[in-house]
């Protein structure tokens, strides 16, 4: 099965929610996601199979020249193969030809590997206040 990966895809609201909870294991809720990347993002890559979304991620910016990867995900059905690093090379595609510099990452311990090892990223020094 073919998948396509598309910066700033249209999706429906309720799907990419189904696939947020799913991903990050919480009840669905109906939250405006169309507005609220609109309003706070440089863009997000949809990734799509047989009509259906099966990944996200959103990137985030400063308006300059930093942007931030935020809520990569892949749904169950869909993971190792791939999908993830996909996902995150076309928002690194995405945030470059926007004139971005750097692309940052913020990561729990278990996904370290994806990140630094699958996806590229080098480790730095960064803090975090839980608020």
């Amino acid at each position: 099965m073919d998948i396509t990966y598309e910066w700033r895809g249209d999706f429906d609201d309720s799907a990419l929610e189904e696939l947020h909870a799913e991903g990050f294991d919480h009840p669905a809720e109906r939250i405006p996601w169309r507005a609220r990347l609109e309003r706070h993002s440089l863009g997000w890559v949809c990734a799509w199979e047989d009509g259906r979304l099966i990944g996200f991620v959103n990137v985030a910016w400063d308006g300059g020249v930093h942007a931030f990867v935020l809520d990569t995900v892949v749904a169950r059905r869909a993971r190792s193969r791939g999908i993830g690093s996909m996902l995150v090379g076309t928002a690194a595609d995405g945030a470059r030809a926007a004139g971005c510099e750097w692309l940052h990452v913020d990561f729990e311990e278990h996904l370290r590997s994806f990140y630094v090892d699958v996806c590229g990223f080098g480790e730095s020094a960064a803090g975090l206040i839980a608020l």
